[in-house]
């Protein structure tokens, strides 16, 4: 059972940090591609709505699912606590403690990942709707 302990500390918030870096990697190339970019050079809406959104979908995705990853993390260290006191017979405070602070660890990770995440896709969203705005605007709908 103490292979649980290790697959939550070097899986479970191993993979969510792995998300982090995805979604803030994803998120600062993108702001600088919006930085960059001259909209007055599509000729179509939906060839400038496709570049501007490439990569949202993965910050999104990051977002919605990192509270389940934390969660699988908070369920494994629960099992472990159950399986420690069920294997011991009696019922330690110290094992007790570490198997739940294992598992609210993973919970905390899990939401330190989504937040910002849900933050960065909601304002380069904004900027993307900004951006498609200032193309209709100039180019007459």
């Amino acid at each position: 059972m103490e292979g649980i302990k290790e697959a939550v500390e070097y899986g479970v918030i191993g993979i969510l940090v792995l998300m982090s870096i995805l979604s803030v990697g994803i998120a600062i190339e993108r702001w600088l591609f919006f930085r960059s970019v001259d909209i007055l050079s599509y000729n179509s809406k939906q060839k400038l709505e496709i570049d501007l959104t490439r990569g949202l979908h993965l910050i999104a995705t990051v977002g919605s699912n990192a509270p389940y990853v934390g969660l699988l993390g908070t369920v494994l260290g629960i099992m472990l606590t159950f399986y420690t006191i069920g294997v011991q017979g009696f019922v330690s405070t110290k094992e007790i403690m570490v198997g739940l602070a294992l598992a609210l660890k993973a919970t905390a990770v899990g939401l330190l990942v989504a937040i910002p995440s849900v933050v960065l896709y909601n304002l380069l969203l904004r900027k993307v709707r900004v951006l498609l705005a200032l193309w209709e605007a100039k180019n007459g709908g």
